[in-house]
């Protein structure tokens, strides 16, 4: 439990970080809910089921990249902004790799739901479905943008992130796609041995 007590303090002081004084105070609250949405219902399910420390550690380094977006906004983010200026880039790139966590992170939690609870009793399609879930999810991850910045006009704009590239939300669904792809390849046997030695 000391390790858990741990990612919470580093959530805490993440989240705090990131709303004293952000960039836009609508783009930070659009941003960051899902982090608190997530971390809830995580909280209320601890008790009925508990993920491995290691799939704990890769949701707070997702939820810490949504706070960094929150805070800047995705378009702003200062490190990345220096990247585009050294590489000669036509826009700052961060929202990637926010959408490349969005697929790698997923697809380890839903692994190990699948996994520990045996929703799949064919392995031929383990990945396959996996990744699909990802996909999925970022698709409609792409709707909330959609529908957020139809409702809200200019405000939303800095939530949609897209900085004029046309093919920005397809971009986005692929790096989730990359991302997923990524988790279940390298960390995979991370996950299985965690799984293996849970002793809780």
């Amino acid at each position: 439990m000391k390790y858990i007590y741990s990612l919470l303090a580093i959530f805490a002081i993440s989240l705090l970080a990131s709303i004293i004084n952000p960039k836009e105070g609508f783009t930070c609250f659009l941003e960051v809910i899902p982090a608190i949405i997530g971390f809830l219902i995580l909280v209320f399910t601890f008790k009925k089921f508990r993920f491995t420390n290691f799939t704990y550690t890769l949701i707070l380094i997702h939820c810490i990249i949504l706070f960094i977006g929150g805070h800047y906004t995705y378009a702003e983010v200062p490190f990345f902004d220096y990247i585009k200026e050294l590489f000669h880039q036509s826009r700052n790139n961060y929202d990637k790799v926010g959408h490349f966590a969005q697929g790698l992170v997923p697809a380890m939690i839903i692994r190990e739901l699948f996994i520990r609870k045996e929703v799949i009793s064919n392995k031929s399609f383990f990945n396959f479905i996996i990744v699909s879930i990802c996909l999925a999810i970022s698709a409609m991850y792409e709707f909330i943008e959609w529908f957020v910045s139809l409702a809200t006009g200019d405000g939303g704009d800095a939530f949609l992130g897209t900085q004029g590239y046309v093919w920005d939300t397809q971009s986005d669904m692929l790096f989730a796609t990359i991302g997923a792809i990524v988790g279940l390849i390298i960390f995979s046997k991370i996950q299985d041995n965690q799984i293996k030695n849970i002793d809780f």
